[in-house]
Parts: structure tokens; C-alpha cells; sequence
């Protein structure tokens, strides 16, 4: 099988606070059963906050990098067998949250 990144943009899910534990209910779902399909591998929201670059040497920046215009607000990863059932997850996490989701293969390593 192969991992797929499932992700959305920081500030995508653009909702009131009113809706946040109706979505948030809904994204469980969408987890719970990725996890009983046995697809599932991690996932999780990624705060809101001012981003660490380290350099090759060890020196510790502020980032994201000037030019990034885009940061990730949360992802998945699952382990399907094709990409068009990581699509369909993808379309699954799009309905629950409310936002369009990006779906990236993740290249296979055998040391991982």
C-alpha cells in the first residue's frame, strides 16, 4: 500500500466558534473510520503559531520562510492502495471540515 499526506491550509476553515464542535464531531467520524478501515496511520491540527526553521548548521530562525504564503493547518496520513481511495478520504475530511483538502504521495522509504 501506499501513505498519502491528506492536508489543508492554515486559515481554510473559515466557520464560527458557534460550529467549531459540530466540525470537530464530524472530523472524528471521518478518523474513526479511517481507523476501522485499517487506513489510517496519523494526523492531527497544527496550532496556529510562529514556525522554527533550523539550518544545516544548527542555527534556529524564525519562519515560515518570507516567502511562503501557505502554511499547514492540519493533515492526515493514510495507507491506501491506490490514490483514487486517498481521494475519497480526501473528499470524506473536505465534507467534515468544511475546507478543500491537498493529497500528496509520500515517497517510500524503506528505513521508515
Amino acid at each position: 500500500m501506499t501513505r498519502y499526506l491528506i492536508s489543508f491550509d492554515d486559515g481554510a476553515m473559515t466557520f464560527s466558534e458557534e460550529e467549531l464542535p459540530a466540525i470537530a464531531e464530524a472530523a472524528h467520524e471521518v478518523v474513526r473510520a479511517a481507523k476501522e478501515a485499517g487506513v489510517w496511520i496519523f494526523g492531527g491540527g497544527v496550532e496556529s503559531q510562529q514556525a522554527s526553521i533550523v539550518d544545516t548548521d544548527g542555527t534556529v530562525i524564525g519562519g515560515p520562510y518570507p516567502e511562503t504564503k501557505k502554511v499547514i493547518g492540519g493533515f492526515a496520513i493514510v495507507d491506501v492502495p491506490s490514490r483514487e481511495e486517498a481521494l475519497e478520504w480526501a473528499a470524506r475530511f473536505a465534507d467534515a471540515c468544511r475546507c478543500a483538502q491537498e493529497v500528496r504521495e509520500i515517497g517510500f522509504d524503506p528505513e521508515a
